[in-house]
């Protein structure tokens, strides 16, 4: 589990593709010698387990699942990436739950600088938008939001200049692709109504 809480922003330095999948190698700033292998890092909110580490990288795995529901197939050598190492016991839950499974991959409509802030409009796809609620949480490449409107399948979120200077959303540009959870307790609500 994580919290959509950004600790860091890491870079690709490696990809292999093989017939299982992929194998990336990501360089970070965190003390490698604290994680451990199989351990758990959510990568744009993805999250990945540590199969080998050193020298301020560490190789991660993707199943053809995970390349074919979210955005990481399309990474290059070079791509900058959201970090979050998951929750311990303790920890501050700053954002909220976040499970680290991508449900689909949204679209940035558009950005609107609003005084120091930015505005963006995203379109989620269909079925998942039906889960979006004004006020309510989404998660986007691995972030924390609180949503502010919904319009059918479009929804807009007001992102700070903390998260924008200290997170990839900053390097976007209209027309990208974003990887998105819906809130868990949104889906679990949404599921029980249907079957109520």
């Amino acid at each position: 589990m994580f919290t959509g809480i950004i600790t860091d922003v890491g870079e690709v330095v490696s990809i292999v593709r093989h017939s299982g999948g992929a194998r990336f190698e990501v360089k970070s700033a965190y003390d490698l010698s604290s994680i451990d292998i199989g351990a758990s890092i959510a990568h744009a909110g993805c999250c990945l387990t540590v199969v080998e580490k050193g020298n301020s990288r560490y190789a991660v795995e993707l199943s053809h699942e995970t390349l074919s529901l979210t955005t990481l197939d399309s990474w290059k050598v070079g791509h900058r990436v959201n970090l979050e190492r998951a929750l311990k016991i303790g920890d501050e839950l700053g954002g909220h739950v976040v499970a680290g499974h991508v449900d689909g991959v949204a679209e940035l409509v558009s950005i609107t600088v609003d005084g120091d802030s930015h505005r963006l409009k995203i379109r989620a796809p269909k079925p998942l938008h039906r889960y979006i609620a004004p006020k309510g949480s989404v998660t986007l490449d691995g972030i924390s939001l609180t949503v502010n409107e919904v319009e059918d399948d479009v929804f807009g979120v007001n992102i700070i200049p903390h998260t924008w200077a200290y997170t990839t959303l900053g390097q976007m540009r209209e027309g990208g692709k974003l990887n998105l959870e819906i809130d868990l307790m949104a889906r679990y609500a949404a599921r029980w109504r249907e079957t109520a």
